[in-house]
């Protein structure tokens, strides 16, 4: 997100020039009711709020402003061509020369790329003692070829002013319709701890949450987070993919491949719809089962080693705190499942074949086809499935920031753990009652392959097991105890650093 700005600094001799403010949705702003006449325009500002410039007058400053403006600040923008651009501000906003807009406020906002830092160096002078927050952020090819961050380019252009880096992860979008529809959190950096509290009670008075990011030199991390593209989600994200492409081709194997070398049928008709459906439902359930098997094996290795003080491997780590991402694929999964679930009946081929089995019908004289266990099977595989589905859906909402800070912790991890391992099990129970028998009919294994359904059900019931062997005493009371700060051994031992002269000399006190 870079935000556009002016390119150069006009003369000192202009006269300022107040905006008068055309008709527009940049006319109202979007935050503080008490700014607000009751035809909807903007009210003037008391001459007693704090006085703010903004250096640029592009998309985001224009934002910025608005925003600014409506949290009860007095802004004075600053442009290259104040006539141009004063129709795109707010009416309270008073639109400038830039070297008219820095004499007044003692915070400045700087709205403009960082090629265009230099213009301002002639503004130096007036510029000293003044704080200079800057809201740009570079392209990701500037971010590499780049080792200095903009705030700290800033900060070398003029030393007699004090920089901070804050609003860099706020959108345009966001500061025009309120923090409700973006991200609260402004991450602040800065070498003033009096110059960090003074932008932070700005945040807040504009309605997000300051963020203390600590020095200057955070910089460049904090200008890295608008570039990563969902970080958490490359690797379930992966995995996924990985799970599908494996279930699809298996899929495509067993139910289009085998008939038309051993039957000479022709049945790729069922690749857009017919395998994609038995591939989702294969991917949702593995998924969710990866969701609670790293905490069997964190259970497990806790049990083994009799502590819980010692650190899990690094792939274990970063299994646990995939946990929500992967749970949310797996919805995501089990819910195009339920569609293309409920697309099958409306597909040609179903009419097609409904209308065979009827002509069957006709030419053996069979009047009623009726067949009870596949009808209780039927019943009973939609429950469970829609069940298992609105388990799924409950986790899934509850994953949600919004509605997880409206929860207590006990509340929170009855849905997550409880109910989750609920919603395992009903979707184990919903493979099973779709499996039946055919896991031992000799005409469901196509090219000797088994059918999908039995692979799926390895990983879960491996977790299910290993939860039901957890409930016992001897295992469950033990792993209670580890977990609340009970170890194997009787004397705990610390190593500490020391040379071993002194080690000998402290055995012997």
């Amino acid at each position: 997100m870079m935000h556009a700005s002016d390119a150069s600094v006009s003369q000192m001799s202009h006269q300022p020039i107040v905006a008068t403010k055309m008709s527009g949705e940049m006319d109202k702003p979007l935050i503080s009711r008490r700014l607000v006449d009751s035809d909807g325009s903007l009210a003037e500002v008391p001459s007693e709020a704090p006085k703010v410039g903004v250096l640029g007058s592009g998309d985001f400053a224009r934002s910025l402003v608005t925003r600014l403006v409506g949290s009860g600040f007095s802004v004075v923008v600053g442009s290259r061509n104040p006539k141009r651009t004063a129709g795109l501000f707010p009416s309270a906003a008073q639109v400038t020369f830039q070297a008219d807009a820095v004499d007044s406020p003692d915070v400045i906002f700087v709205a403009m790329f960082r090629e265009h830092y230099s213009s301002l160096c002639g503004l130096s002078d007036q510029l000293a003692g003044k704080i200079l927050v800057d809201v740009s952020n570079p392209t990701e090819q500037e971010h590499l070829r780049q080792l200095e961050s903009n705030a700290e380019y800033l900060a070398s252009l003029f030393p007699t002013c004090t920089v901070v880096k804050a609003f860099n992860v706020i959108s345009a979008w966001t500061l025009q319709s309120g923090p409700r529809d973006g991200n609260r959190q402004v991450p602040i950096c800065s070498n003033q701890p009096e110059a960090k509290r003074v932008v932070s009670e700005m945040v807040q008075a504009m309605g997000f949450t300051p963020v203390d990011m600590g020095a200057l030199a955070s910089a460049r991390e904090v200008e890295a987070m608008p570039l990563r593209l969902l970080p958490g989600w490359k690797v379930p994200g992966l995995l996924a993919l990985g799970l599908f492409i494996f279930f699809y081709i298996y899929n495509f194997v067993r139910d289009v491949v085998q008939p038309y070398v051993r039957e000479g049928k022709s049945k790729f008709y069922k690749l857009p719809v017919s395998v994609v459906n038995t591939t989702l439902p294969c991917v949702a359930y593995v998924l969710l089962s990866l969701v609670y098997l790293p905490g069997v094996l964190a259970a497990a290795l806790q049990l083994h080693r009799g502590t819980k003080y010692r650190r899990f491997p690094d792939w274990l780590g970063h299994w646990l705190q995939h946990r929500k991402q992967i749970g949310l694929l797996s919805f995501f999964c089990a819910a195009l499942h339920a569609l293309y679930s409920f697309c099958l009946p409306l597909g040609r081929v179903n009419r097609y074949e409904v209308v065979n089995l009827a002509l069957k019908q006709v030419l053996t004289n069979k009047s009623h086809l009726w067949i009870e266990e596949e009808v209780w099977r039927m019943e009973i595989y939609l429950s469970l499935g829609v069940l298992a589905l609105g388990m799924l859906s409950l986790l899934a909402v509850t994953s949600l920031p919004s509605i997880a800070n409206s929860l207590n912790w006990r509340e929170f991890s009855f849905i997550q753990s409880t109910l989750g391992f609920v919603a395992l099990v009903l979707s184990t129970l919903h493979t099973l009652t779709y499996g039946w028998t055919r896991a031992f009919e000799d005409r469901h294994y196509r090219f000797y392959l088994p059918p999908t359904f039995t692979l799926t059900l390895l990983v879960p019931c491996v977790v299910i097991l290993a939860k039901a062997l957890f409930l016992l005493p001897c295992l469950g009371g033990r792993l209670a105890r580890i977990r609340r700060g009970w170890e194997k051994d009787a004397a705990v031992k610390f190593a500490l650093p020391m040379d071993h002269a002194l080690a000998q000399k402290t055995s012997h006190v």
